[in-house]
């Protein structure tokens, strides 16, 4: 479940504990949205921290310097122009 489901979890509970008021034999109501909100702020906070682990930094690079001798050297007769 991902961060809408979880905030849709915390709206229709919000909806069924304060915005309605059915009564139906054996199931209450209110307690059923209480339940919905609670467990939406535990996907949300799950969530959050999931989200946090997977965030990488990338440490800035640093310029790299490459001081070994070119492998080829001009002499004069060979200058990399020619045979």
């Amino acid at each position: 479940m991902g961060l809408g489901g979880c905030i849709i979890l915390i709206a229709v509970g919000a909806v069924l504990t304060f915005a309605t008021d059915w009564d139906m034999q054996g199931v209450n109501i209110d307690l059923v949205g209480v339940i919905f909100m609670i467990v939406g702020l535990i996907g949300v906070a799950t969530f959050s921290s999931i989200a946090r682990r997977r965030r990488v930094v990338m440490p800035p690079t640093t310029p790299v310097v490459d001081d070994r001798p070119h492998p080829h050297t001009r002499d004069g007769y060979h200058n990399g122009y020619g045979a």
